[in-house]
């Protein structure tokens, strides 16, 4: 049961790095969903399901304003 968190902290890792090294805003967008698919376990196991139930609203909303912001950045 251990090995699970330090999993999800690798993906979450990665993720950030991902994120951090790209150049193409749409990219980024990748890496902060890799974060999101680490942390959101950590946060179920912690018990906190409600914040998950959030988080998992809140996610793509964010995600469909920052395409928005991109598409109107290339124009």
């Amino acid at each position: 049961m251990n090995a699970l968190p330090l999993v999800f902290g690798i993906i979450i890792l990665t993720g950030s790095i991902y994120a951090g090294l790209a150049r193409n805003p749409y990219a980024k967008l990748i890496g902060i969903g890799i974060i999101g698919g680490g942390i959101m376990p950590l946060i179920i196991m912690r018990g906190y399901v409600d914040v998950a139930a959030a988080l998992a609203v809140i996610i793509p909303l964010s995600t469909i304003f920052v395409l928005q912001l991109c598409r109107k950045g290339a124009t």
